[in-house]
């Protein structure tokens, strides 16, 4: 899925974008079923120097915060944090806690000369109530604790937001993924992304078993091989999620300095690799959102192409970081799947194909 030059950042994680950090906090019960236990969870990606951010929203059916702020056309330029939880719009109040942490630490816009600051904190949420006890779900104290947990490595999986996440008939998760990009206008620069997998449509391929976005040719070099037919039609007897209420939500970001009309662009564009992990997407059922944001924290800036007068001098960088952003957050999507570990009954893609890992 990556091009000619693109090689993946040394963490392979969002936190190869300099100038984010990544923190979860979650509560899991081990024998936590749907409907009884503790089964819930949130991820904030912290962005200490703060970054341009936008939005884009293409599922039918979002829980959201701030998102109007992210507009391009409006005034607020930069955002602290994003968090990404379960809970349904319950969870939403984790985005207290995030703004908690912040405003302790006097992080946001500077509001006086007496220090006084309001944290920006965008949000968004999955569906997992079922899973657990329903009336277990993140709090404001989840999200000062995730904030607070934020660091340069982070764990992926059944972790955070991705605690209850069900992607199609498998356990979801949280996933990342990284690239640097190669020659051209984008030279050095780092794309990433941020996902928690929690779809209705299908992650795998019905004809293969491989996740989508994983072609044959590719199996190998994700440590994997076409199942057995015998996993396949296991994994394809188990018919479809048994919810109507989904979502996979995440953070596509770059280190290049962007505009927030460009990060929208991003935003945008990253949902192209949504749609090749996951199928079908976009549905009235899901409520897909992906933030974009870009730190500028790259050292030295690519070196410029020549571009017609009527284009934005930037526009072969912002092309080059858009492609990148839909093979990264593919990338990401698969990784949560293939990092998810069994919750509450919910298979993991390891349990169902076991015979793909038989490299």
């Amino acid at each position: 899925m990556t091009g000619a030059g693109v090689r993946t950042g040394p963490r392979n994680s969002l936190a190869d974008v300099k100038g984010l950090l990544v923190g979860h906090h979650h509560e899991l019960d081990g024998d936590a079923t749907l409907g009884s236990g503790r089964a819930t969870g949130c991820t904030v990606v912290l962005a200490p120097g703060g970054a341009t951010a936008s939005v884009d929203v293409r599922g039918g059916g979002p829980g959201t915060r701030e998102t109007d702020l992210l507009d391009p056309s409006h005034t607020v330029q930069q955002v602290d944090a994003v968090l990404l939880t379960g809970g349904s719009a319950y969870g939403l109040a984790a985005a207290d806690g995030v703004m908690r942490w912040l405003e302790e630490h006097g992080r946001g816009i500077p509001m006086d000369a007496d220090g006084h600051v309001v944290p920006i904190v965008p949000g968004a949420v999955i569906f997992d109530l079922p899973v657990g006890d329903w009336s277990v779900r993140p709090t404001s104290d989840h999200g000062f604790l995730a904030a607070e947990a934020a660091a340069e490595w982070f764990a992926v999986g059944s972790v955070g937001a991705g605690v209850g996440a069900r992607a199609g008939v498998l356990k979801g998760g949280v996933g990342t993924a990284s690239l640097v990009l190669g020659a051209g206008a984008a030279e050095g620069v780092t794309v990433a992304a941020l996902i928690v997998a929690n779809p209705v449509g299908s992650v795998f391929d019905p004809g293969t078993g491989l996740p989508w976005g994983v072609g044959v040719a590719e199996a190998a070099s994700w440590g994997l091989r076409v199942p057995d037919a015998a996993d396949l039609a296991a994994a394809i007897e188990l018919g479809q999620k048994g919810t109507v209420l989904n979502t996979t939500i995440g953070v596509v970001a770059t280190d290049a300095a962007l505009s927030k009309a460009g990060c929208r662009r991003v935003a945008v564009a990253g949902h192209d690799g949504l749609a090749r992990a996951i199928r079908p997407a976009h549905s009235p059922l899901d409520g897909d959102t992906l933030f974009a944001l870009a730190t500028g924290s790259r050292a030295t800036a690519p070196a410029p192409v020549s571009m017609p007068a009527a284009f934005p001098p930037d526009l072969a960088l912002l092309d080059a970081v858009c492609a990148a952003a839909a093979d990264a957050v593919a990338r990401a999507i698969v990784g949560a799947v293939l990092a998810a570990t069994p919750v509450a009954g919910i298979p993991s893609y390891r349990e169902l194909f076991p015979s793909a890992f038989d490299v």
